[in-house]
């Protein structure tokens, strides 16, 4: 099963529903780039797969209410993080730290 497929299982949107796959494709590729950017690779490792499409869910609840922290609308209170702690902590395991500089003695 694909990362679309399974992003559009978590969703709750079926499968043979292609009418979202463009918006949802959009999604799972800037979590990608993300991933990639927040662990220093050329690739996003297949153990980040499932973390990727929690980013992507995050972003596609999200839509709509960007720039937003927190809203209350009749008695009904929401409030956003940026990204939650398990997720952060999921992605530090797979980071790749950059060497400044080496010099040799």
């Amino acid at each position: 099963m694909s990362q679309l497929e399974k992003l559009k299982v978590m969703l709750g949107i079926a499968l043979s529903d292609t009418s979202q796959d463009a918006d949802l494709q959009l999604l799972l590729d800037d979590a990608s780039a993300d991933l990639m950017s927040w662990t220093n690779r050329s690739a996003p490792p297949v153990g980040l797969e499932p973390t990727q499409r929690q980013i992507a869910v995050i972003r596609y609840n999200k839509q709509g209410a960007e720039g937003e922290t927190a809203h209350s609308e009749g008695g009904i209170s929401r409030s956003f993080e940026d990204l939650p702690p398990s997720i952060q902590a999921t992605i530090g395991q797979f980071r790749l730290l950059k060497v400044a500089s080496y010099a040799t003695p």
